[in-house]
Parts: C-alpha cells; structure tokens; sequence
C-alpha cells in the first residue's frame, strides 16, 4: 500500500511542478491534464516583489486542457523576489524603468519562440495572464505583439501610456481575446487604469470581457471563478 501510495505522488509531482534554466526565463510547468498533441498554451506573469511561484500556486485549478507554464521575471530585487522592471511609486504615482520594461517585453517574446524546443504547444493558442506588473507587461506583448498571442488575462493591472504609440493596427488586434479584472478597492494600481484601458482598446473595436470586485490588490477566489471561466470559453 504504501509503494503504491508513493508511485501517485511521485506521478503527480513530475506532472505538475518540473522547472527549467534552458530557456531566457526560469519557470514552472504543469502538464495539460487532457494529452493532446498540440495543447493551448497558458503563461503566468507575476507582479512585482513575486516570483514565479505566486499565480502557480493555483495552477491546478485551471482547465485541464492547458500547458501551463509560470514565469519568473528576470530582475532580482532580493531573495525570491523579482520584477519585470523598477518601478517608484514615491511621487503617488508609478514612474518606471523603460528600458527594463523594453528588455523585459522582449525576453518574452523571445521565451515563447524558444519554448516550441523544450515543450509541445499550439503556437495559434497562446495565452498570458498576469497580475499587476504581470498584467502591464501582458498589455504590452499582446498589443504590440499581437501575432505572438491569442489571448490575455489582466488582473489588477494597467495600460502603460507608453506603449500606445507602439501599438499595432486596431486591425491587427481583432483575433484578441481580452479579460480584465481589478479590485473596486485597489490602493496599488486604482481601478480608475481598468476602466480607462477598458475604453481605449473599446475605441480600437475591441470588446473585453470585463469585471470588477470589492477587493484590493490582489486575487480573490471570484477573480479566480471568473478567469477559469473566460479560459474555458476561449
């Protein structure tokens, strides 16, 4: 009984938890529950002062046909902490570092090509989601990037002003399936950024799915409810 018990875990673990240095970016994985032969693909971009562990800890809550892979971003603010760049919030408002930003939105780029070596995906069906800082840099993939990326996941983040002017031809952007969720109570990122990203990318003629939750920053099991169901949908 007992090496049978030992068998299921040791099975489970290597389904759901195998890391990786070959690549630009250090992550976790968890295997699609449902085998296919060219699985959706679903990244997870954590906020900053996190690491790739954070929106990994619910991975196995999101639907069985995805290869979900957890991303760590690339700048060591300490132990077990990172960022996708620095950002000052002293003057009550966020001021960051562009070219971090600019470097880090590349990486990205540069792991999902790269990914197709090491794991077996649908590169027609790749999806971010991300939190916070992870959601900014989602934003900024997707929108610039649009080629690269089937669909996005914001959760309590923001459209930086920057990106803009950068971004693709509204036409271009059409295929792109968008979720943003943010806290009415947000002291982090207000949700006054979710409902003004809200109406820029509807005057580009998209149309995200939108939601907003008594909560600050951070992601409550509604969040979670409502992002498995929009992945299941898309």
């Amino acid at each position: 009984m007992k090496i049978v018990i030992l068998i299921v875990v040791l099975s489970t673990l290597m389904n759901t938890t195998s890391m990786s240095n070959k690549l630009p970016l250090t992550y976790l994985v968890r295997e699609p529950k449902i085998r296919a032969a060219k699985p959706p693909l679903l990244i997870l971009l954590h906020g900053v002062g996190s690491n790739e562990k954070d929106l990994f800890s619910f991975a196995d809550q999101l639907p069985d046909q995805f290869l979900v892979i957890s991303v760590r971003a690339p700048i060591t603010l300490d132990s077990n902490r990172f960022a996708w760049y620095q950002v000052d919030f002293s003057t009550g408002k966020p001021v960051f570092n562009k070219g971090q930003e600019e470097r880090s939105r590349q990486l990205i780029l540069d792991f999902i090509d790269q990914l197709n070596e090491h794991h077996s995906f649908d590169p027609a069906k790749v999806y971010l989601a991300g939190f916070s800082q992870g959601a900014i840099m989602s934003y900024s993939v997707a929108l610039t990037h649009p080629e690269k990326v089937r669909g996005i996941a914001i959760m309590s983040g923001r459209l930086l002003e920057e990106i803009k002017p950068i971004i693709v031809s509204p036409i271009k952007l059409q295929q792109l399936s968008i979720f943003i969720s943010h806290g009415t109570q947000d002291g982090m990122l207000t949700v006054q950024y979710a409902r003004e990203s809200l109406k820029f990318l509807e005057s580009l003629n998209l149309n995200p799915t939108y939601k907003e939750y008594f909560a600050g920053h951070g992601i409550n099991a509604d969040m979670r409810f409502d992002l498995i169901a929009w992945l299941n949908k898309v």
